[in-house]
């Protein structure tokens, strides 16, 4: 499993669905995907939502990220990220 970060903006629609329910839902397409969801966090900025999660693999990442833009209105983006322990390893080889 790799670790991806998703980073959503709201839209003006999107705001207005907010609930635990939409949440429970967004958690539930990204297990279909094989995906685990390790955090989400809210932030105040350019970014309005953070979730760390786990996919087995960038094509399941890219789809669930599409997949959630049109469940929830929130515009992803996803990106891959590794551990400092580990990109170091990966800057020796």
């Amino acid at each position: 499993m790799t670790t991806y970060i998703m980073f959503g903006k709201f839209s003006v629609d999107s705001v207005k669905g907010i609930s635990a329910e939409r949440t429970k839902k967004s958690t539930a397409l990204i297990q279909s995907y094989g995906g685990k969801v390790r955090a989400l966090y809210a932030l105040l900025g350019e970014t309005d939502v953070v979730a760390i999660v786990d996919f087995p693999g960038v094509n399941e990442a890219m789809k669930a990220s599409v997949e959630l833009t049109k469940l929830l209105g929130i515009s992803f983006t996803t990106a891959p990220a590794v551990t400092v322990d580990e990109f170091d390893r990966l800057m020796i080889d």
